[in-house]
């Protein structure tokens, strides 16, 4: 969904600064390679991880692992532990979030009906759980995570997440009209106008995710799918070049998302 790639600001920013009134020639880059770094940002870990920095990426592998790894596409078959009588098949039932949900309440929340419902509970109830033993559910049967799908030290990211990443979501959207009931529109305007333009727009139209005759610019999905917009503003989607809030707090996250609906949906 979200893609706030900073690419066009860093350009601008970079040209604001040169000391000569020239602009600078199509040679002059200063070996600086956007897609490089993109790559870097979307997919490569710091030296030193911060607490921040990890819960978001194991919630990016949470949302779908192998965009956030750079890993295949699991395509060979729909998970062995997905049930036969819910809707969806291949890929989309390797992904953590299928099963669980956004509110990470899987058959008790969002996910309690319709065609993502599963009857599967929800990692709510592994809050401050030991990692450890939630690593080793992961890697057992029943997930079925191989080393090779996520390693050692990803899937780590993957269980502080489960553990110590998760929030109420029900504070911030109604879990069963999923309409938004917090949020400070004014700091939220603040925010997504000096960070997330950069890539939306400030009208969020700049990008648009709908297919033929149907829109979904950042209103749109704000809109209709908040539970699932605010996991992407706390841990951005998987494998781009998006920043999070998750080091500002999901109330900071919250303000944004309740802008972000007010932007226009078409």
């Amino acid at each position: 969904m979200f893609n706030l790639s900073f690419g066009a600001a860093a350009g601008a920013l970079a040209l604001a600064i040169v000391a000569t009134p020239l602009a600078a020639s199509d040679d002059d880059h200063h070996d600086y390679n956007e897609e490089d770094q993109a790559g870097d940002f979307a997919y490569e870990a710091p030296a030193k991880p911060t607490e921040a920095w990890m819960l978001a990426a194991g919630g990016r592998i949470y949302d779908k692992w192998w965009a956030a790894l750079d890993r295949p596409e699991p395509v060979y078959f729909t998970h062995p532990a997905y049930p036969a009588t819910a809707t969806k098949s291949g890929a989309d039932t390797w992904r953590c979030v299928t099963c669980h949900g956004w509110d990470y309440k899987g058959a008790t929340g969002i996910f309690r009906a319709g065609e993502d419902y599963t009857g599967i509970k929800g990692i709510d109830g592994a809050i401050g759980r030991d990692e450890g033993e939630i690593i080793a559910l992961l890697r057992a049967p029943l997930h079925g995570y191989t080393q090779e799908m996520i390693g050692d030290e990803e899937i780590g990211w993957l269980a502080a997440f489960v553990s110590r990443g998760q929030i109420d979501m029900s504070k911030y959207v109604d879990l069963s009209t999923r309409e938004i009931v917090a949020g400070d529109i004014d700091n939220g305007r603040a925010v997504f106008q000096t960070n997330c333009a950069a890539c939306h727009g400030f009208d969020g139209r700049q990008l648009n995710w709908g297919g033929p005759g149907e829109d979904a610019f950042v209103g749109t999905e704000a809109s209709d799918l908040p539970d699932e917009v605010m996991n992407k503003i706390l841990n951005a989607h998987p494998g781009v070049w998006m920043i999070n809030l998750r080091a500002f707090g999901p109330g900071v996250a919250a303000d944004v998302l309740r802008y972000a609906a007010t932007l226009p949906q078409e």
